[in-house]
Order: C-alpha cells, then sequence, then structure tokens
C-alpha cells in the first residue's frame, strides 16, 4: 500500500522544550496506524502539528502528495484530515445534532452531508436516540461516540484518534476501539490511532511505532510489537501504563 500520510524527521517545541524530535512515521492508504506511548511521550503533539495546530520547526508533513507542513487547521480539514481530540471536546451546551451540524460545515462535506449523517447514526443508535439531547448530559462513552460522529460529518479520508480510550470504563473503551475497527476494515477509511491503551491500539494495528520522550524507540506490524518483551513488560504485564 502507498503512503497517504508520511511525516519526516519532524521536530515540535514549546518554548526551549522538545516535544518531537526528529520523528519519522509513514501511515499506508487505507491501514490503521497506531502510535502508542506513556503520557507525554509526545504523542498529542504530533497529532496536532499534522492537523495544523503547532507549527514544526523542522521536518515535512505529506498528506496525499501534497505538503501540508504548517498549514492551518481549516486548509488541513478541507484536505480531508479529520482529528477526534483528546478529551472529546464536544460543544457540552449544544445538542448532538448541532455539535454534529457543526462537524458537517466544511466545504469538502457539503454534499455529504446527509449521507454522513445517516452513517454516524447507523453506526451509533444511541446518538440517534438522543439527538435533540445536550451533549453535556451525555455520558463519557457517548461523548466519544459524538466526537467521532462531529469527525466523520467533516467527510474526512484520513482520521486522528488522539486516546480515544482515556476516561472510559473497560466494556465502552472496547465498544469504542470496534468502532474504530469498523471505520477502517469495513468503511476503507485510514486511521492513526495515539494511545496510552497499547494493548488495544496494538491489536487493531496494522503498523504501529512506540514514541518514548519525543522519539521514535521501536516501529514494526501490531503482532510483532505485541511479542516484544520490553512492550510487555511495560504496557502488557502489569505495567504502570496497561489497562
Amino acid at each position: 500500500m502507498t503512503a497517504l500520510l508520511e511525516v519526516r524527521d519532524l521536530e515540535v517545541s514549546y518554548g526551549h522544550a522538545r516535544a518531537l524530535n526528529g520523528v519519522s512515521i509513514a501511515v499506508a492508504r487505507g491501514s490503521l496506524t497506531a502510535v502508542v506511548g506513556a503520557n507525554g511521550a509526545g504523542k498529542t503533539s504530533l497529532v496536532r502539528a499534522i492537523a495544523g495546530m503547532l507549527r514544526p520547526s523542522r521536518g515535512e508533513i505529506l498528506f496525499d502528495g501534497i505538503d501540508v507542513t504548517g498549514l492551518d487547521t481549516n486548509a488541513t480539514c478541507e484536505l480531508g484530515i479529520g482529528q477526534v481530540a483528546e478529551g472529546r471536546q464536544i460543544f457540552p451546551s449544544l445538542t448532538i445534532d448541532e455539535n454534529l451540524k457543526l462537524g458537517g460545515a466544511l466545504r469538502r462535506a457539503s454534499a455529504r452531508r446527509a449521507v454522513n449523517l445517516d452513517r454516524v447514526f447507523a453506526m451509533f443508535p444511541r446518538l440517534a436516540e438522543r439527538r435533540r439531547q445536550k451533549a453535556g448530559t451525555l455520558s463519557g462513552g457517548e461523548q466519544q461516540m459524538l466526537a467521532i460522529g462531529r469527525c466523520l460529518m467533516g467527510d474526512p479520508q484520513f482520521i486522528m484518534l488522539d486516546e480515544p480510550s482515556l476516561g472510559l470504563a473497560p466494556l465502552i473503551a472496547r465498544q469504542i476501539f470496534d468502532a474504530i475497527r469498523t471505520l477502517n476494515r469495513q468503511d476503507g477509511l485510514t486511521v492513526l490511532i495515539v494511545e496510552q491503551n497499547a494493548n488495544h491500539a496494538l491489536r487493531l494495528a496494522h503498523r504501529a511505532y512506540v514514541m518514548v520522550n519525543g522519539l521514535i524507540t521501536l516501529q514494526g506490524t501490531g503482532a510483532e510489537l505485541l511479542q516484544r518483551p520490553e512492550i510487555r513488560a511495560a504496557y502488557l504485564e502489569g505495567g504502570r501504563h496497561s489497562q
């Protein structure tokens, strides 16, 4: 598979503190790729740089052959890059319907708003049942469904999910990961997921990277990394980051 996204030697700093130190990853078109690592490893900085929320000090970001390094979020969204932010960041005072309509406000999504709304409600029936309910009254799992649905309303060809299981009960987290698998394997959406929950993320991933202190330290298929003793010790066998 050809790469839809290529990140080359990316550096991002906050003042004098470097968050990313020469990070390179590739996300194949149609694949599900994971970046795993502890809190503070630089995963969110990577997502924000790709989305256009942070300006890299060095390196390149190529999306579908286009150099998007330093473009703002409006431009990256219109190119088809979608983001589900850490902490969900829905609009709590607005209804589910209103949140979803905001997600579909992009020019690229205008012709497919009705189709995408049907798609979201088919994937998450609970949102359809509560569509006139204020988003702030939803459970954490329902808010995560809404955040994913709002992103899908923008008709992305590539979606990034930042810590989608954060703060969710294990059963609800599994439902969210099942939805992510469906988006990739049935709908053909290219997915990048960044997670502390390495167990779930690596089981889903075709390709995966481990990030430590702003560096990529390991890479391989998800299955390969699941068998690495250092990964098992840190994340899967009672390590402090496992879930």
